[in-house]
């Protein structure tokens, strides 16, 4: 299989609804809510690619261009940027729907780091 195959292929996408137990006191999702999600689908993508266990290392400056209501729909695509030695940086993008239209935006982006680790725990080639 190819890089861009794989690339392809370990792209991961989740949905979710935004529930007023994940939002802020303006009605909007929390930072850090937002923040796990991504890493969560970032690291389901950087597994899916490698098959190896992953750990994340660092996140990348995460951009909230826009905020995210209560009582709307939120997609993750998850994709893998760049694969190095050890390491690979997902790309993680929060798109917001509204629920009784088609409006869809793009409203958060960032990316993550991940190493791939051995049984003890030292970093590994992610590429044989």
């Amino acid at each position: 299989m190819t890089l861009e195959e794989r690339i392809s292929q370990s792209e991961t996408r989740i949905f979710k609804t935004v529930f007023p137990s994940t939002t802020n006191h303006y009605d909007t999702l929390f930072g850090g809510t937002a923040m796990a999600l991504m890493d969560e689908v970032a690291f389901v993508a950087a597994t899916r690619f490698s098959r190896k266990r992953m750990v994340t290392v660092s996140s990348d400056r995460i951009n909230f261009n826009k905020s995210i209501p209560a009582g709307t729909f939120i997609e993750l695509v998850a994709k893998v940027i760049h694969v190095g030695n050890t390491s690979m940086k997902v790309q993680v993008d929060i798109y917001v729907e509204e629920m009784y239209s088609f409006i869809r935006e793009q409203a958060i982006t960032g990316s993550f780091t991940f190493v791939a680790i051995d049984e003890h725990k030292h970093p590994i080639k992610i590429m044989e």
